[in-house]
């Protein structure tokens, strides 16, 4: 059983194609990067994956269990989202009580936007103490979230979504208003999962290869809602794929593991 399968699945809206005959294979443990300009699909073939958009033709399992046939708010409890562009706390109800980072990690196990404080015992007090804690946020338990910066709250949100144990992990555009620091923070805490947590898959959507972490297993490029390559990291993310998919000539290098790309000057 895959984690995600995919098998010619399109989307269309309102006669616009946002995906177009892609077959997709996610196995337990691969992390994934998903790559392309603006419009390419990467969002949309995250919200398959996240089963919060069913397609128009094809077929999509996540976790073994085929869209359509399956009662997608018990799926959705085993896959941990964490999307730049979708709010899955009430950020401003947070910011009004003063709830701390504490609270908001709280809430991922019931998957609320506001805490339900009657079904968190001291097992999920503690859980959400660790997950910060593994997140590189110990410090931050007390803080109020209204104080907390953007790199602290982004990744006081992969916390969360860890909170409900899921088997895999999405991340779209998580990098989204980050400064350097804060990005290579979470980069770090991101590729701190993959050793912590072996079993864990994940799959990240981002537009810039420097990004990518290191841990990275697997790559898609994605141009005009299509796959225009699929595989491991290393086969995908060179530099005459990058250029085809960006549209420019492109010079790709790569350092510790990290994966870098600037334009080739005339």
């Amino acid at each position: 059983m895959h984690v995600v399968e995919l098998e010619g699945v399109g989307v269309r809206v309102v006669g616009k194609s946002l995906l177009d005959a892609v077959d997709w294979q996610v196995d337990y443990g691969d992390h994934w990067a998903i790559l392309g300009p603006n419009g390419a699909g990467k969002t949309t073939l995250l919200s398959l994956a996240s089963a919060v958009r069913h397609p128009t033709e094809g077929t999509v399992r996540v976790l073994g269990h085929q869209l359509g046939r399956v009662d997608l708010r018990e799926l959705r409890r085993h896959i941990g989202l964490v999307a730049a562009s979708q709010r899955l706390i009430d950020e401003e109800l947070m910011e009004e009580e003063g709830a701390t980072a504490h609270t908001v990690v709280l809430t991922g196990h019931t998957g609320t936007s506001v805490p339900l404080w009657e079904s968190y015992g001291e097992s999920e007090k503690e859980r959400a103490l660790r997950l910060l804690s593994d997140l590189g946020c110990k410090d931050l338990a007390d803080r109020p979230f209204r104080v907390c910066s953007q790199g602290e709250r982004a990744r006081i949100r992969v916390a969360r979504a860890l909170m409900a144990d899921p088997a895999v992990l999405l991340l779209d555009e998580p990098f989204a208003g980050l400064d350097l620091p804060a990005r290579e923070d979470l980069i770090a805490a991101v590729e701190d999962l993959a050793t912590t947590r072996p079993v864990l898959t994940t799959v990240m959507v981002t537009h810039h290869l420097e990004e990518v972490p290191a841990t990275t297993t697997h790559a898609m490029l994605m141009r005009d809602a299509r796959v225009l390559s699929a595989g491991p990291a290393s086969e995908v993310l060179t530099s005459e794929n990058l250029s085809e998919c960006f549209g420019r000539p492109l010079h790709v290098d790569r350092l510790d593991g990290r994966w870098y790309a600037r334009a080739v000057r005339p």
